[in-house]
């Protein structure tokens, strides 16, 4: 047995049937904290082609910590994850473009910002609203709020309710922080 199907039996094992975010984030860094980044790219598709949605989180959180090294992973998010269906597992895909962000520092994460903001996806659209949430609270964000007000102002209008009411949640947020 390999290293990856050994991983998977792991989660199958220890991940209950109910929603456990926590464990699940926890096992993702784990496993992406005692092995390489080669490994972790190797388990991505495997961990998300598990039947066990979890265990599919698990392998989307991979995607934003393995990214530098490996940007066919944010594609992978881009492309493939913001298609799920589960509304969990968006939260997951926006949870981990945010890791991905910090990983290469928000200042340079902008213009990646600015295409995933571009997608013709909602749910690309949403994971950077959601995703950098509270965004004066990040690193470069929270030193120009002006930057992070303007990019989400940019949006507000978006064709899709889902992601217009993520935006206007992450300038209320903005708001509050600021007065």
């Amino acid at each position: 047995m390999n290293l990856i199907s050994e991983y998977i039996d792991y989660l199958s094992a220890t991940i209950p049937e109910k929603d456990s975010l926590k464990l699940v984030r926890a096992e993702a860094e784990q496993f992406y904290k005692t092995h390489s980044a080669e490994e972790c790219h190797k388990a991505i598709i495997p961990l998300y082609e598990s039947n066990n949605f979890q265990i599919q989180e698990v392998g989307v959180f991979l995607c934003g910590y393995i990214g530098r090294e490996y940007p066919d992973a944010i594609h992978f998010l881009r492309d493939t994850v913001s298609k799920h269906e589960s509304w969990k597992v968006q939260e997951i895909l926006a949870m981990a473009f945010d890791i991905h962000c910090k990983a290469i520092g928000y200042e340079h994460a902008l213009p990646l910002i600015d295409e995933w903001f571009g997608s013709n996806t909602a749910n690309v659209r949403r994971a950077v609203s959601e995703g950098l949430r509270v965004w004066t609270s990040r690193p470069y964000l929270k030193d120009h709020p002006n930057i992070a007000i303007n990019l989400l102002a940019a949006h507000r209008n978006d064709e899709s309710e889902y992601v217009r009411k993520s935006i206007g949640n992450a300038l209320r947020d903005i708001s509050k922080k600021t007065s």
